[in-house]
C-alpha cells in the first residue's frame, strides 16, 4: 500500500512539474515575438543616472506636474484613464514604468530594494526637471515614500493611494520555500503573472468590483510580458515583494511623523490587500487628510474610475492651493 502511495506521488509531482516547464517554455515563446527595443509609440526612454526609465505623459507641459507610480506588476498605461482626467484639469501627467516593470531597463544585479527604487524615482525627477506631486499607488507607495523621505525637496507633494507600506514590520528574512531558488520563482511567475490565462483571476483577488477585471484591462496589463526576459526580470523582483524591506525610513513610524512636505491619503474603504485600518494610521501619523472611497478594494483607479478621479483632483487642488495661502 505504501508503494503504491509513494508511486502515486511520485507521478503527480512529475505532472504538476512537466505542467510548470510547460509554462514556462509557452512563456518564452511569447517573449520572443517582439524585439527588446520597440517600446509602446505613446511613450519615451528618458536617460537617468540610474538607467533608462519608460513614461508616458498626458496634458499642457506648462501645467503643474503629477508624477504616478504604478504598483506590483503594473506599468505606466494602468494609469491612462488617470492621466486623461488629469490633462483635462490642466496638469502635466507623467506615468513611468518602474523597473523590472514595463519598458524600463532591468538591473543585471536584480538590486529593486526599495531604497534604490526611490534612488531611480529620484534620478527620473532629475532628469526630467519636474518638482512634482507623486500619486503612488500600493507597493509602488513604498518607493514614491522613501523618495520623499530621502529628499523631500525634491517634491511638491505625496498621494499615497492604498499604500503597501509595511509599518512596523519584520526586517529581512528568507523567501518562503522553494522561491528561493530563481528557476523555480521563473516558474511561479510563468504559471501567474505572465501567463494570459491566469492573470485576470489573480487580478480579481485584488478588487472588490469583480468586473473591473475586463478583458481590455487585462489585455493591457499583458502587453509587456512579450518583452524578452520579462518572466526571468519579475522573478529576480519578487523578493522585493515577498521579503520585508532592510532600514527603508518608510517603514518606521517617525519618519512618517516628521515629514514636512503636503501629503494626503486615498483609500478603499473594501481594500483586504492594505485594508483601511492601514491607511487611517498612516494618515494619523502623518498628520494628513484621508479620502475613504465607498464600496471600492485595493486598485481603485480601475474599479471606480470616475469616483477615484474626482477625489484626486479635489486632494491634488488641497495639496497645491493650501489654505491661507494667496
Amino acid at each position: 500500500m505504501m508503494r503504491y502511495v509513494i508511486g502515486l506521488l511520485t507521478i503527480c509531482v512529475f505532472v504538476v512539474g512537466i505542467g510548470l516547464l510547460g509554462l514556462r517554455l509557452a512563456a518564452m515563446l511569447r517573449e520572443i515575438a517582439i524585439l527588446p527595443d520597440r517600446i509602446p509609440e505613446a511613450g519615451r526612454m528618458v536617460e537617468t543616472g540610474l538607467g533608462r526609465i519608460y513614461i508616458e505623459e498626458s496634458g499642457p507641459e506648462a501645467g503643474p506636474v503629477v508624477l504616478l507610480v504604478h504598483g506590483s506588476v503594473g506599468w505606466s498605461r494602468l494609469w491612462g484613464p488617470t492621466q486623461a482626467a488629469l490633462a483635462a484639469e490642466g496638469y502635466r501627467a507623467i506615468a513611468f514604468d518602474m523597473p523590472p516593470m514595463g519598458w524600463s531597463f532591468r538591473d543585471p544585479k536584480a538590486d529593486y530594494s526599495r531604497q534604490t527604487q526611490a534612488r531611480r524615482l529620484l534620478a527620473l525627477v532629475s532628469a526630467l526637471e519636474v518638482k512634482p506631486v507623486v500619486v503612488a499607488h500600493s507597493f509602488g507607495a513604498g518607493a514614491a515614500a522613501e523618495a520623499a523621505m530621502l529628499d523631500p525637496v525634491a517634491f511638491a507633494g505625496l498621494v499615497v493611494v492604498s499604500g503597501a507600506i509595511g509599518l512596523d514590520g519584520r526586517e529581512g528574512g528568507d523567501l518562503p520555500w522553494p522561491l528561493g531558488n530563481p528557476f523555480m520563482r521563473e516558474l511561479a511567475v510563468s504559471a501567474s503573472v505572465t501567463n494570459p490565462y491566469a492573470l485576470a483571476p489573480l487580478l480579481r483577488l485584488f478588487l472588490h468590483r469583480k468586473d473591473a477585471a475586463t478583458p481590455e484591462v487585462v489585455a493591457m496589463l499583458l502587453e509587456p510580458s512579450r518583452r524578452p526576459g520579462t518572466t526571468a526580470a519579475i522573478a529576480d523582483w519578487l523578493p522585493s515583494l515577498l521579503v520585508p524591506s532592510v532600514g527603508a525610513l518608510s517603514t518606521q513610524p517617525p519618519a512618517w511623523e516628521a515629514l514636512t512636505l503636503p501629503v494626503a491619503f486615498l483609500w478603499g474603504d473594501r481594500d483586504t490587500t492594505t485594508p483601511l485600518a492601514q491607511g487611517e494610521r498612516l494618515a494619523s501619523l502623518a498628520a494628513a487628510p484621508l479620502s475613504i472611497l465607498d464600496e471600492v478594494g485595493h486598485i481603485p483607479q480601475i474599479e471606480a474610475p470616475e469616483a477615484f478621479h474626482t477625489a484626486l483632483i479635489a486632494v491634488l487642488a488641497a495639496l497645491t492651493n493650501p489654505p491661507n495661502t494667496p
